[in-house]
């Protein structure tokens, strides 16, 4: 008679999901160009979904509370969590692979390799989504005027307060992701991604692939926002991502631990 091995459903503690972060972080140096661009395409395209749901949710109200702008981050976390779930390479969350590079795990042409091309393709992602989004009429009514709103704020925004902004907003969004590597069910990521997701998108917060979709969904709308405007706030917040990804995140609970915690130092 076979016995069956009980499923843990604890969670994994902070020291062991470092860990795990790591090892993601060697894994992802090593995938093929062809594996990498076809699963950062889809992380692109995942993120515009959401920043498409968040668009629609938020539309057709006179004046934005704080719990339509919640109502919308929820809405938003339909993005990651298909990059979780489903699985896609999303650039902002590779930011944490700095935590591999960190203990000589990988090399820093593998990290600026899997960066480049995470980016690249996430971009490609936004641009499918936003011509079928185009193509299939949905840029009209309230869409559109919410589409027009939400590019010109952030076209308005200075580079200190794009960078600030992208720094906290990547520090959420890398923590979401750090939950959902200590969970053990599919439901418990879930869990683990829409609060800080939700927040950042409440609060205001600038996601660099988000905003490759938002700002020009506005542009296609009608809003008055230049291909400068447009670049000047990608390359701030691109920035502030990377900081509060790789230095926020990722560096900070390496630090905290350190390579010879148990938890960290024994194999996978």
């Amino acid at each position: 008679m076979t016995t069956m091995t009980p499923v843990r459903l604890d969670a994994h503690t902070p020291a062991e999901i470092t860990r795990r972060i790591r090892e993601v972080g060697i894994t992802k140096s090593q995938m093929t160009t062809v594996s990498l661009m076809t699963l950062s395409i889809l992380g692109g395209a995942f993120i515009s979904l959401g920043a498409l749901l968040y668009t629609q949710t938020t539309s057709g109200f006179t004046q934005l509370t704080g719990a339509h702008m919640l109502l919308g981050g929820i809405s938003f976390a339909l993005g990651l969590i298909l990059v979780v779930i489903a699985g896609a390479e999303l650039f902002t969350g590779n930011t944490m692979m700095a935590l591999a590079r960190a203990d000589n795990k990988i090399t820093t042409s593998g990290l600026t390799r899997n960066w480049t091309l995470s980016f690249l393709g996430n971009f490609v992602g936004c641009m499918i989504v936003l011509a079928l989004v185009y193509g299939g009429g949905l840029l009209q009514g309230n869409m559109a005027e919410r589409a027009v709103n939400v590019a010109t704020a952030k076209a308005q925004l200075s580079p200190i307060e794009a960078f600030c902004r992208g720094v906290l907003c990547n520090a959420l969004v890398c923590l979401a992701v750090w939950m959902a590597t200590s969970a053990r069910t599919t439901s418990g990521k879930i869990i683990a991604i829409i609060w800080p997701i939700a927040g950042f998108v409440a609060i205001g917060l600038e996601h660099s692939i988000a905003n490759l979709y938002l700002i020009p969904a506005g542009m296609i709308a009608g809003a008055d926002v230049s291909f400068l405007q447009l670049t000047n706030n990608i390359v701030w917040v691109l920035l502030g991502n990377i900081v509060g990804g790789a230095i926020c995140v990722a560096l900070a609970y390496r630090v905290a631990f350190g390579s010879r915690h148990p938890a960290i130092a024994k194999p996978a």
